[in-house]
């Protein structure tokens, strides 16, 4: 029986010039999961995302979200089949209100009356309903944060890719990201680049780590965390 997958990287490599920051990795990811892909600064892990979210064209290999190739396809179709994207600077409308900017991405899968539901939900879900009417370019950067993930989540993707999300987060900020996290999962797969340990620590449950543009070790969290040549190239002694 073959396996269930909701994305698959098949033999992923990106090229600059003479330097290869990809080589050749493989990656799948099934309906529910949630990966987390961490390693050292220069790893190709951020690379590596930025060709699975259709950021950057790999130099060869291929991405398969349920079926389809999504090599060379514009963010916006990306979008439409069912995957939501934040990136590591917020993307956010800054002279939108919160709701507004949330209700415009629910916009995406749902018509009007029924994108100002889902935008109360989706506040209400992340606990940010209370910004609901300020401006989004009044925030601070972790309410910005917030309110990025907010539209990302807004039109319900099959598959949601977070690029450092916990980023200038406050500890408070933080927590709730990771139960936000985890609670997504029951309708969404999930990938995570994340350099904060405490945070991947909180909500990992299978790590992928990237090292010189390579799958150094991938599996369960507790047992690649305790892996020693992860120890050695990445974690050190906090992991010790």
């Amino acid at each position: 029986m073959t396996e269930a997958l909701i994305l698959e990287a098949r033999g992923l490599t990106m090229r600059f010039g003479g330097v290869t920051a990809v080589d050749g990795v493989d990656l799948k990811v099934r309906p529910g999961e949630l990966r987390c892909l961490i390693g050292p600064n220069g790893a190709g892990k951020s690379t590596f995302f930025k060709m699975l979210s259709g950021q950057l064209r790999p130099s060869a290999g291929d991405v398969v979200f349920k079926g389809i190739s999504l090599v060379g396809l514009p963010a916006s179709r990306i979008a439409r089949l069912g995957i939501g994207i934040k990136t590591q600077v917020p993307s956010v409308f800054n002279g939108l209100t919160v709701a507004a900017g949330v209700t415009l991405a629910a916009r995406r899968s749902l018509p009007p009356m029924l994108a100002r539901a889902r935008t109360d939900e989706t506040l209400a879900r992340i606990g940010i309903g209370r910004l609901r009417d300020r401006l989004v370019g009044e925030l601070a950067h972790g309410q910005r944060q917030l309110v990025e993930l907010a539209m990302v989540l807004a039109p319900q993707p099959d598959l949601v890719l977070l690029d450092e999300p916990a980023a200038g987060m406050t500890a408070d900020e933080v927590s709730r990201l990771a139960d936000l996290v985890v609670e997504l999962t029951r309708s969404s797969a999930v990938i995570i680049v994340e350099h904060d340990m405490q945070f991947i620590r909180r909500i990992a449950r299978d790590v992928t780590v990237f090292n010189c543009g390579r799958v150094l070790a991938e599996g369960p969290a507790g047992q690649v965390l305790a892996d020693q040549r992860v120890k050695d190239v990445y974690l050190g002694k906090e992991a010790a």
